[in-house]
């Protein structure tokens, strides 16, 4: 690599002057904006979900408390029954719509400053990010502290409730942020934005000692993003396709304002070979279509692959050819952006890592905890209603193997495939008359 001549110098020094002197303007900006838009789709995911009847005036607070799982936060739930009653209830579960949406704008204004800019140096970078950082906690601080509440469980009409009117029994069940987690978490989630913006983005500044590393995870990085983002698009087209041919318009938007990266990173994943465990018990339901509800709802923990949707929908067995096309162009993308020097083994070395650490990353987050159950004197959901459980976990091994098997192959066929395709930058090696 050539060295900075002095006029390229003088641009860097500029631009960490600009930077200094604005950093701060930049990052209330960048800070307000990733905000204002999760706020704005978990309010209307909620909203489109019926979530507006909450009793006490509490939506804003649940979408306070969307927005802090989103970004990896801590909702607790509490219940106060009395000596003679217990609550439990849990909760895990990343409304990865409220995250996509936040993580792209946060990373758009976290990259700006750094436009046109070859090479940056590392504190200027670090100083960028802790000034974001610091606003960043400051919100998700006042995001916590709003984001609480309780409510008073009604007991029905049955032995369950006969017995509450008898000894004055009066539930309230409530939730509150965990403050620590949510911070640690929080703070962590922004640095994976961070990183993930930096490796994705051609254009961003790298400090000069991490520039040899650009050339091979860059492309990777960015093919992976790209093909997350492709298959959000295909399930959103989708989506609105059933809203518009087979009702239940309101449940659907809520999907997709809420869910819908949840739903098509799982779907991806089964068509990859993965297999998922989980159990639909009580009046819980699930963000996805009858089908995988229907073979969730059993008495007994179910498996979710491609083998056991096939029995009930044969037609399941499209995500394989759907997720092959889509690696492949994947593969293709991340070949091309690639230096032409690069064999096709290589490619296909990248391509399986890469795809590897974004199934751990959707396994990781796409898991779904949640239970709920009330008891007085020993005796609990008499009548039904008073209990329930809900989850889904994968088998990450087994997961990651497929991973590992589809990068390889596509990786290699991808490299084939580029091969004819002409870099930015490259120079023909043939003079121009042709000798």
């Amino acid at each position: 690599m050539s060295p900075q001549t002095p006029s390229d110098q003088a641009v860097a020094r500029s631009g960490e002057r600009t930077a200094a002197r604005h950093g701060w303007v930049q990052a209330v900006v960048a800070v307000l904006a990733g905000l204002i838009v999760m706020v704005v789709v978990a309010a209307l995911g909620l909203w489109a979900s019926g979530a507006t009847d909450l009793p006490d005036n509490a939506f804003p607070r649940v979408v306070a408390a969307t927005v802090v799982t989103a970004v990896g936060g801590t909702i607790e739930f509490a219940g106060d029954a009395g000596v003679i009653a217990d609550t439990q209830a849990g909760l895990t579960v990343t409304p990865l719509s409220v995250t996509l949406a936040g993580a792209l704008v946060i990373a758009a204004g976290f990259l700006r400053p750094l436009r046109h800019r070859a090479v940056a140096g590392a504190p200027e970078l670090a100083g960028w990010a802790a000034r974001i950082a610091v606003l960043w906690v400051l919100a998700l601080v006042g995001l916590g502290l709003f984001a609480r509440q309780n409510f008073t469980v009604s007991l029905g009409n049955g032995t369950i409730g006969d017995i509450g009117d008898l000894l004055g029994v009066t539930p309230k069940v409530g939730f509150k942020t965990d403050m620590t987690p949510t911070l640690v978490f929080g703070v962590l989630w922004l640095a994976g934005v961070f990183v993930l913006a930096l490796l994705v983005s051609r254009g961003a500044p790298l400090p000069a000692r991490l520039l040899r590393f650009q050339e091979s995870v860059r492309p990777a990085a960015y093919a992976m993003v790209a093909l997350l983002l492709v298959c959000v698009a295909l399930g959103l087209v989708i989506a609105l396709v059933v809203a518009a041919t087979r009702g239940h318009a309101s449940e659907t938007f809520a999907v997709i304002l809420l869910g819908l990266p949840n739903l098509v990173w799982l779907t991806f994943t089964i068509g990859l070979g993965a297999t998922w465990n989980g159990r639909v018990d009580g009046p819980f339901g699930l963000p996805m279509p009858h089908l995988l509800d229907e073979v969730l709802r059993t008495p007994d923990v179910s498996t979710l692959n491609l083998r056991t949707l096939a029995e009930y929908d044969g037609r399941v067995w499209w995500l394989v050819a759907v997720d092959a096309v889509l690696l492949l162009a994947a593969a293709f993308l991340m070949a091309a952006r690639s230096p032409a020097r690069m064999r096709a083994w290589q490619h296909a070395m990248h391509l399986a890592v890469a795809l590897a650490l974004t199934v751990l990353m959707i396994c990781l987050v796409g898991r779904i905890s949640a239970h709920y159950g009330l008891s007085i004197l020993g005796i609990g959901d008499v009548g039904g209603g008073l209990k329930g459980e809900l989850f889904l976990k994968p088998e990450l091994w087994t997961a990651l193997g497929f991973a590992v098997l589809w990068g390889l192959v596509t990786g290699f066929l991808g490299g084939l495939l580029a091969r004819g395709v002409h870099r930015k930058g490259e120079v023909d090696t043939a003079a121009p008359d042709g000798r």
